[in-house]
């Protein structure tokens, strides 16, 4: 096997199909041996039955089929993706004909022609979308890469081809909250960026909101910097030497020097509430991490797919019908 395809899949019945085309079509005349891994991550949708018509068409040699119980989100489905994908190489890309076939296909033969390379890793160079979303977008990179010490490029994105040993690395690597960007720059490798431009999208809208983003961003970095927790040790030592030097301000000049009693409910009030605010930010810091650790030592699985079918030339030679990444 020369390529492995993921392809997550949330609601994706408006271009699925098309998208699915588009594969035959470009992977079909590639000269590789291939094979199309379809995650299904748990869509309200006909992305279900989209998949399992394809599958038995029989106009891909070799399609995996993954249907989730539920939405476990992209991370998720990335990894029951490599865990079933048996290519040399293997590569991540949507199916919303943002990023195409043919594109992914100059970055394998990049991959081939370079053997020192392990990962092609794509990016924008002109992020679309709001100035809003590419001004978030490259404060995250910037706080992420002081925050942490492990390094990720901006504007890197999922869509990439890497070899086998990376898709190892990546496996071994088991934490229930998993940042796939953080986790390429993570476990190394020699990796070439590749620019390409995003397509126009086939149907529909972003599956990720303003909001979700934000979120994920909070989670990459809480994933891979400890930084946080040092920061409220710093803020409560500030506030610490804040409270002081006021407190010697109204003991030495308002009371000794100026002899003006100060009423103190006012100031008070104000320090309490200050203070006060600092400890639960420490405490809510302190929690998040804690919260984390707690998931980890359930050792709950990462997803749970109701059904895993493989179809090879035709036949269908395997038929799970239940199963987790920690069964694998």
């Amino acid at each position: 096997m020369d390529l492995s395809v993921i392809v997550p899949c949330y609601n994706e019945e408006a271009s699925l199909s098309a998208f699915l085309d588009v594969c035959v079509r470009d992977f079909g005349t590639s000269g590789l041996v291939y094979e199309l891994i379809l995650v299904n991550d748990g869509s309200r949708d006909a992305t279900s039955k989209i998949m399992a018509d394809f599958a038995a068409s029989g106009r891909c040699a070799h399609v995996s089929c993954i249907d989730f119980s539920r939405n476990f989100g992209k991370e998720a489905a990335l990894l029951a993706g490599l865990q079933e994908a048996r290519g040399d190489a293997c590569s991540f890309i949507d199916a919303d004909l943002q990023q195409l076939p043919s594109t992914l296909l100059e970055m394998h033969a990049l991959l081939m022609e370079n053997p020192d390379v392990d990962v092609v890793a794509a990016y924008q160079e002109q992020r679309e979308g709001s100035k809003m979303r590419a001004s978030f977008s490259r404060s995250f990179y910037g706080l992420f890469n002081r925050l942490s010490e492990t390094e990720i490029e901006a504007d890197a994105s999922d869509f990439r081809v890497f070899r086998r040993p990376v898709a190892q690395a990546l496996l071994s690597a088991g934490e229930y909250y998993r940042f796939t960007k953080g986790l390429f720059s993570w476990v190394g490798f020699k990796t070439l960026r590749f620019a390409y431009v995003p397509e126009e999208r086939v149907a529909g809208t972003s599956k990720w909101s303003f909001k979700q983003l934000m979120s994920y961003a909070f989670e990459g970095i809480i994933s891979f910097s400890t930084a946080p927790l040092r920061l409220s040790m710093g803020v409560g030592i500030v506030a610490g030497l804040v409270g002081f030097v006021y407190l010697l301000k109204l003991i030495i000049v308002d009371v000794l020097i100026l002899h003006n009693t100060p009423a103190g409910y006012p100031t008070l009030l104000a320090v309490v509430l200050i203070l006060g605010g600092l400890i639960l930010l420490a405490l809510g810091i302190i929690g998040t991490y804690l919260a984390r650790s707690y998931m980890e030592v359930k050792r709950r699985p990462i997803y749970i797919a109701r059904s895993v079918v493989r179809t090879d030339d035709g036949e269908q030679t395997s038929s799970e019908h239940f199963r987790t990444n920690r069964s694998v």
